[in-house]
Parts: C-alpha cells; sequence; structure tokens
C-alpha cells in the first residue's frame, strides 16, 4: 500500500468519513475572483475578517513555508432520524447540535501528522532531495483559518461546490465538516473532482426563506439566517426582500434549509463517528426557557459547543426577534 493510501486509510480509522490529497498550489483564479467581487458588493455583510488574509486564503504556501502538500477530510455530521424531533420548539442547524467541532477535528489532525511522519518511507542514504522525518513541517486548519477549503477539497477529490455554495459528496451530501492538514511533505495528489454539478437543478435557490441564494451561484450573506443568527454583531433582523417564509421565523442558530433540499441528501448515511457526540437534549428547549437562562446554565448546557462563541447574549437575541415567540 503507498503512503498516500495508508494516510487516507489512517483518516478513515480516526473516524473521518472521507480523505483525499492535493498540493499545496494556489487556488484556481476563479475562486478569488468570486470572492473578491463578493466582497466587493458587499455580501460578507459585517464579516470584517474576510476581507483580511485574502491572498492566504488562495495560497495555501503562504500558511506554511515550503508546503508542498494538503490532505483534505471530511466529517459527516448527519443525525440518524431518531435522534431528531420532527417540531422542535426552537430550531438550531443539525451542526450546532453537536460538540464544537475546531478541537474535535484539529485533535485528530494532529494525530493524522504523527502517523504522516512515523509511516513516511525515509530516503535512501545520502539523498539530499528529500527532508528527514524530523525537517517535516504540517499545519492543522479548519474553517478559522483563512483557507479556501472548499476549492481545495474539490481538487482533492472530495466533491464539488454545489449552487448552494456548499461541497457536496455524491454520497455524503453536503452535511459534512472538513478539515485540512498541510504539509512539507510531497504526496501523490488525488485527481479533482469534476463529474458532477447541481445542473439546472434549483431546489436549493427555492428551498431558501430569505431569498439569500440564486441561480447564478452568488449568495448574499446578508440575508442568509446563519449569518444572522451566528456572525451579526447587531440585533437580528429582517431581511429584506419578499420572503416572510415560516421557516425563517423558528431558526435560533444557523439553518439547514439549502442543505436539506438538495438531491443529494436523499440517501446519504447518517454518521458512522459516535464519539462525534450529538445533543438531541437541546430540540426541547423552548423560547421561555431560552429567555430566563442565566449566564451559568447557559455554561453548563452549552460547554464545548458552538454556542459559547455566540453567547448567552446573542442567543436571548434570536429568540427575542423577529423569529421565535
Amino acid at each position: 500500500m503507498s503512503l498516500e493510501a495508508e494516510i487516507k486509510q489512517k483518516a478513515l480509522d480516526l473516524g473521518f468519513d472521507a480523505a483525499g490529497i492535493t498540493t499545496a498550489e494556489p487556488v484556481d483564479a476563479a475562486h478569488s475572483e468570486y470572492f473578491r467581487k463578493w466582497l466587493d458588493d458587499g455580501c460578507a455583510a459585517e464579516m470584517d475578517y474576510m476581507h483580511r488574509n485574502i491572498d492566504k486564503r488562495f495560497d495555501p504556501g503562504q500558511l506554511l513555508k515550503g508546503a508542498k502538500s494538503i490532505i483534505c477530510v471530511a466529517l459527516n455530521y448527519r443525525p440518524a432520524t431518531d435522534e431528531l424531533l420532527e417540531n422542535p420548539p426552537v430550531r438550531i442547524a443539525r451542526f450546532a447540535q453537536y460538540e464544537d467541532y475546531h478541537p474535535f477535528i484539529k485533535d485528530r489532525l494532529f494525530q493524522l501528522a504523527e502517523f504522516t511522519k512515523a509511516e513516511r518511507r525515509e530516503p535512501p542514504d545520502g539523498d539530499s532531495k528529500h527532508a528527514r522525518a524530523d525537517q517535516i513541517k504540517f499545519k492543522a486548519c479548519i474553517d478559522s483559518v483563512p483557507l479556501a477549503e472548499r476549492a481545495l477539497a474539490q481538487r482533492a477529490g472530495l466533491g464539488f461546490i454545489g449552487r448552494n455554495r456548499m461541497l457536496i459528496h455524491p454520497e455524503l451530501g453536503s452535511q459534512i465538516l472538513l478539515g485540512e492538514l498541510m504539509t512539507t511533505l510531497q504526496l501523490q495528489p488525488d485527481e479533482p473532482f469534476d463529474q458532477i454539478s447541481c445542473g439546472d437543478c434549483g431546489r436549493c435557490i427555492r428551498a431558501c426563506p430569505t431569498g439569500a441564494l440564486n441561480f447564478d451561484g452568488s449568495f448574499d450573506a446578508r440575508k442568509c439566517i446563519s449569518y444572522q443568527t451566528i456572525e451579526a454583531p447587531t440585533k437580528a433582523e429582517q431581511p429584506d426582500g419578499d420572503s416572510k417564509d415560516a421557516r425563517a421565523g423558528s431558526y435560533i442558530f444557523g439553518c439547514d434549509e439549502c442543505i436539506l433540499a438538495c438531491p443529494h441528501e436523499l440517501n446519504a448515511p447518517a454518521r458512522k463517528n459516535a464519539d462525534f457526540q450529538f445533543h438531541p437534549e437541546w430540540q426541547d428547549l423552548t423560547p421561555d426557557q431560552i429567555q430566563t437562562m442565566t449566564a451559568d446554565e447557559f455554561q453548563k448546557i452549552f460547554a464545548d459547543s458552538g454556542f459559547i462563541r455566540l453567547g448567552l447574549d446573542r442567543l436571548k437575541r434570536n429568540v427575542r426577534g423577529n423569529r421565535v415567540g
């Protein structure tokens, strides 16, 4: 078995559901051009951090000097059907009903780095073209790092970027979380994924309660419920536009509508990784319980989750807003 095959198998053994390898070369210019226009059009709303480190985002080599390869991984977070309430009092995006995925994924990327270093084939004696194992460098990345991870995942063969702007894996769908392990080790890259596209499907566009998606593939974060409930620093406001879809009124953290509408979700499997802790009890929370929640209760209930980053005040804001109650 090649080193590349061993690395990808180890990623699966660590609990990831898919893995692929690409180079650390700059991302195709079409992605950076789209992103810069997106920023210029104001579609990033008040996410000022999106305007920083643009060159690094599309040139992975700037994040790790001497980087040659990137190992891309995907973690399926689709809950089993029997874990979901049919009509919860409030709606929370599915990824947010788990423990915080950032340390979960990063810890396993560190383990993958140690495995890769240990399993690396030592070069012949006197071969100065290959670095020794102790000279190999790694950098574990998740979405808190400025990196065009969906474009890299597509280049590593893990799927394609759909009209909902999510990476869509042909078997896992798009309820997946991504991570990357950059390394100075030279690895054989996988073939890019270019077999499937959205075609003329527009289900995600029709499913979006607030009209944030467009058929040309553009996306306006200012209208997106996920932005308004997670990123927006000010009060949650109803977006401009004609949509008054009732689905928009029940989400208090994120939104799943464009994902769940995708045809690739129909036969996608539930998660296999039981170590990634799901919290079905959060689905029972009512607006009144959240509004009367104390800081201590908030910390106890949502410890080690993405809600901690949101904070209790903004969570109550989302419940108070034009969404619930």
